[in-house]
C-alpha cells in the first residue's frame, strides 16, 4: 500500500480554546462532503464518548504496534497520552469520496501538509490576543490554574507555526471567521 494516500484533505490547526471545534462541526453540518477523520488515542473515553465515533480508544500497546507498523499519518504525545490520525480511516474517507477533515496538533499538521502538498489545505484559527483567548479558556470553567497555565504556554509555542500554515483565520468574531474559512474550503473542494 503506498504511503501518500491519494485525494484531498482540510487540515485545521488552533490552540485550545480559539474555536478550531465549532469551525470545525459548522463545516461538517454545511457540507455534507466532508467528514471528520477519527483520531486514535489512548486516553480514556469521557461520558458519552463512543469508540469509533469519537475515537478510537487504544492501550499504549496498541497504539505503539500502530506507530511501529507506521499506521498512522502523524501522531504526537500530548497531555499524557497519544494522539493520532490513522492513515487507514483517512484512505476509507477518500475512497468513499468524502473530504476528510483533520483536527490535529500543529506538529501533525505540518507533516501531513509535507505529505499531501497540495492535496492539502491548512487552515490555522488564531485567537485576537493572547489575553482573550485566556478569558476564553478561563469561561470554559472546566480548567484549573495549571491546566490553564499549560494550555496558554502550548498556545504561545503554537502561535510561533502560524505562519507555516496556507491561511491564517483571526477568530475575533466566530461568524466572520466562519464565513473566511468556508472561501477557503469552497475553493479547495471545488478546485
Amino acid at each position: 500500500m503506498s504511503k501518500k494516500t491519494p485525494g484531498k484533505v482540510i487540515v485545521i490547526v488552533a490552540p485550545s480554546g480559539a474555536g478550531k471545534t465549532t469551525i470545525a462541526q459548522r463545516l461538517l453540518r454545511d457540507y455534507p462532503q466532508i467528514k471528520f477523520s477519527v483520531s486514535a488515542t489512548t486516553r480514556p473515553p469521557r461520558k458519552g464518548e463512543e469508540h469509533g465515533e469519537d475515537y478510537y480508544f487504544l492501550s499504549d500497546e496498541e497504539f505503539d504496534q500502530k506507530v511501529a507498523n507506521e499506521e498512522f499519518l502523524e501522531w504526537e504525545h500530548y497531555s499524557g497520552n497519544k494522539y493520532g490520525t490513522l492513515r487507514s480511516e483517512v484512505d476509507k474517507l477518500v475512497e468513499s469520496g468524502y473530504f476528510p477533515l483533520l483536527d490535529i496538533e500543529v506538529k501533525g499538521a505540518l507533516n501531513v501538509q509535507e505529505l499531501y502538498n497540495s492535496g492539502a489545505v491548512s487552515i490555522f484559527i488564531e485567537p485576537p490576543s493572547m489575553k482573550e483567548l485566556k478569558n476564553r479558556l478561563s469561561n470554559r470553567g472546566s480548567e484549573t490554574n495549571e491546566t490553564l497555565s499549560k494550555r496558554l504556554n502550548r498556545a504561545e509555542m503554537e502561535m510561533q507555526y502560524a505562519d507555516h500554515f496556507d491561511y491564517i483565520v483571526v477568530n475575533d468574531n466566530l461568524e466572520t471567521a466562519y464565513e473566511e474559512v468556508k472561501e477557503i474550503i469552497e475553493s479547495f473542494i471545488t478546485d
